[in-house]
């Protein structure tokens, strides 16, 4: 089953995994404090906007963690940063960009973990974020609705890579974080 990107977020830990049938030439890399989807040296030149973007990103005071499949991510830290709850960062930020205006209309989900975590999706024809108490799963088709969901792993690393090896069609490359309620570990996974 493809659902193309998805991530799973639960109260001390979240996971995006990138899954693409369009542009598979993408790795998960580091870059000035956030894990970044970028295409990889052998990538076919392209000028769509979706390709690359920060997919994990932590506030500047440490307190949350924020994932997702775009650029929404930025403007969710900087609202964060500002004091804002995660819910209305969340919802402020997924409706101010909405969704994604490529030929499949692709929702944008995003996460925050934090002292209260949270999921969020904006589709063409609704916005959703609720509160999560255990882990949830929320991707851009198929499964376009916040459901819960098994999660074992508990360190950064194993989680990317129990995400990318999710049995969803066509895995590219995986970031998560997790926390202990004091600091977060990010890691990836980009495949064998």
């Amino acid at each position: 089953m493809y659902v193309g990107r998805f991530i799973v977020v639960a109260p001390d830990r979240a996971a995006y995994r990138v899954s693409s049938r369009s542009f598979p030439n993408r790795r998960v890399i580091e870059r000035d404090g956030a894990l970044t989807v970028a295409p990889t040296e052998d990538a076919p030149e392209t000028d769509n906007p979706y390709i690359s973007y920060n997919c994990l990103r932590t506030t500047d005071d440490g307190t949350h963690a924020v994932i997702g499949n775009g650029t929404q991510v930025d403007p969710i830290t900087e609202k964060l940063d500002l004091g804002y709850p995660p819910r209305d960062a969340l919802v402020e930020s997924l409706l101010a960009l909405d969704y994604e205006k490529d030929e499949y209309d692709t929702p944008r989900i995003a996460g925050v973990v934090g002292d209260r975590s949270y999921v969020g999706i904006v589709r063409r024809d609704a916005v959703l974020v609720e509160a999560v108490d255990g882990p949830t799963l929320v991707a851009t088709y198929g499964k376009d609705s916040p459901e819960p969901v098994d999660l074992e792993a508990t360190g950064a690393t194993a989680l990317a890579r129990d995400l990318y090896e999710r049995e969803f069609e066509h895995p590219v490359c995986a970031a998560a974080v997790t926390t202990d309620g004091s600091t977060f570990e990010t890691g990836l996974y980009n495949g064998a």
